[in-house]
Parts: C-alpha cells; sequence; structure tokens
C-alpha cells in the first residue's frame, strides 16, 4: 500500500466534519405557508371550521370542530395555531392548539367564554374570557395565571411593539383599556359603540372593528381618533398581512374584505359561514427535513468513500 497524500491526510478531518454538517443542517421543509389567512367560522348546524385562505383567495378547510363555537384565533412563533373554542352541547369552553399539519390537541380548559387571543413577545398566550370579564395569562408549557380581572366583556387583544396590551371592552362598555407589561390599566379610548377586533399596522397605529356601527376606527399612538372604514355589516377580526393592507371579518355578510392602507376596499373572499376571527400563518422556524437529510447523507458517504480511494492510492 502506498503512502498517503499528506496535504489530503491533513485536510480529510476537515472534510468529513463539513460534509456531515452540511447534511445534517440542509434543509427544509416549510409547515406554514407565510401569507395564508386563517378565519375562525361557525355555522350553528355543524360547529366550527377553519378556513384556510391563499393570498390569491383560494380557500380550503384547515381544520374542523363540530358543536364548537370558534372565537379567537393566534399564531405562537412556531406557527401553532390557538383558537378558542366554546362547546355548544355541554357547555364550559376550552383552547384548542393545532399543529401546522392540523393536529388538534386540548391546550387549555376550564374557561368560560374566551372571545380573544394573542400572544406577547415572549411567547405567552393572553386569553379575554368575556364572560369571566378576566384576562387569563399562559405561558407555553400551558400554566395559567391571571393578568387582569374585573373587566366589562372584554371581546378583542392586540399587543403593540412596546409590549403593551390594549383590551377591547364590549358589551356596553365602549372603551380600549390599556395595560403596560406590569399590568398597570389606563383608558386609552372611550365613547365607542361595540368595539370587537384590534390590530396594529407598522407605524403603530391601532384600528379597532366597531360591530354595532359597521365601522372600523383608526387610532394614533397618542389616542386621536379618526374612520377608516364605514357600512360594513357587523366587523369584528382585524389582521394586517405583510404589505400592510388591513383584513376585515364581515360577520353580517360573510365575507372578508381588503383595504389597502389608503382605506380602498376590495372583496378578498365570499361564501364564508359567520366568519368571526382572523390571523395570518408566520413563516415557521426551518427545521431538518428527513428526506433531504437522508439523501445528503447518502452523498455524504458517498463522498468519503471516494476521497477515502484517492487518499489511500
Amino acid at each position: 500500500m502506498k503512502n498517503q497524500n499528506p496535504l489530503l491526510r491533513f485536510f480529510l478531518p476537515s472534510l468529513i466534519a463539513a460534509t456531515l454538517m452540511a447534511a445534517v443542517i440542509a434543509p427544509i421543509t416549510a409547515h406554514a405557508v407565510p401569507g395564508d389567512l386563517y378565519v375562525g367560522t361557525f355555522d350553528p348546524n355543524t360547529g366550527g371550521v377553519i378556513v384556510q385562505i391563499t393570498p390569491g383567495g383560494t380557500q380550503s378547510t384547515f381544520a374542523s370542530a363540530p358543536g364548537e363555537q370558534l372565537n379567537g384565533v393566534a399564531f405562537d412563533k412556531s406557527s401553532n395555531l390557538f383558537v378558542g373554542a366554546n362547546n355548544l352541547s355541554v357547555g364550559g369552553a376550552t383552547i384548542l392548539k393545532y399543529t401546522p399539519g392540523g393536529t388538534q390537541s386540548t391546550f387549555a380548559t376550564g374557561l368560560s367564554f374566551p372571545r380573544a387571543l394573542a400572544f406577547n413577545s415572549a411567547g405567552n398566550l393572553f386569553v379575554a374570557d368575556v364572560n369571566d370579564g378576566a384576562i387569563f395569562k399562559y405561558t407555553p408549557g400551558g400554566i395559567q395565571s391571571t393578568f387582569a380581572s374585573g373587566l366589562s366583556q372584554p371581546s378583542g387583544l392586540a399587543f403593540d411593539g412596546a409590549g403593551n396590551l390594549f383590551v377591547a371592552g364590549g358589551g356596553g362598555s365602549g372603551t380600549i383599556l390599556k395595560f403596560t407589561p406590569g399590568g398597570t390599566e389606563s383608558t386609552f379610548a372611550t365613547g365607542l359603540t361595540e368595539p370587537r377586533g384590534l390590530a396594529f399596522d407598522s407605524a403603530g397605529n391601532l384600528f379597532e372593528a366597531d360591530k354595532t356601527s359597521g365601522n372600523i376606527y383608526e387610532f394614533t399612538p397618542g389616542g386621536v381618533r379618526s374612520t377608516f372604514a364605514t357600512g360594513l355589516f357587523q366587523p369584528i377580526g382585524l389582521a394586517f398581512n405583510s404589505a400592510g393592507d388591513l383584513f376585515e371579518a364581515d360577520v353580517g355578510s360573510g365575507n372578508i374584505f381588503e383595504f389597502t392602507p389608503g382605506g380602498v376596499r376590495s372583496t378578498f373572499a365570499t361564501g364564508l359561514n359567520g366568519p368571526a376571527w382572523l390571523a395570518f400563518g408566520p413563516a415557521r422556524a426551518s427545521v431538518p427535513d428527513s428526506g433531504a437529510t437522508i439523501m445528503l447523507l447518502g452523498a455524504a458517504l458517498g463522498v468519503l468513500g471516494a476521497t477515502r480511494r484517492f487518499v489511500m492510492s
């Protein structure tokens, strides 16, 4: 057997490490499509359905929850979808969790009527329980605590960029409350009819769906109000896409309307059963795809074998 080539003997360990590393970290199959809109709908005869709508408007069923009235919807950072569900036959309410593939599990129980959901930047889930008049906080592991209580039918939630939680008070209070991360409460806006969905744009302006009046109001960070849209039929859910367009769930008409930043309205989706709450699916952190990893490991072994034959020749 001939002596090994000294140069290749020197680089062989690095070649092995680099090849195997490439095989392990090579991606990547995304499990959620960025930009798809997820809408919680409700049919009194069948129950709740989460409808997934592509940016082009194609509708499909992401998940069904027979016998459940679905309310707030929110995604965590791993693209798991959380939904407030009220059981219409036996009573009680839960928070359901759906993996990106649609597998359902129960995240929390013992609620009264969870109407709105929102995640803070730390990954904690906040739930507005309209009947209990409380905001509950859940760690990623599901540990519950009470963030705020004694509220008048809290019906909408949204976090601003500084981590302050804004709460729409439905049921006659006509207010939007603001809570600092530490829980200090103040009144942000008053004089509304029946505030429901809340959403912030990229500039920090707050948009509010006023169900009874059929309007969407815009508030500057300082609280100055203007009317963004009128003539809607029971608007509830609001969400912004990555382009800055505002989407509104119009429960009375069964439509999803899209508004440009300038307020121009178009119809994004029709024919839905009671669309109430909505959220855009976020991009999920890349994870190794098992098939790609196996193929690259095979290629790595082939490269190593060829290198070894060359070095030993």
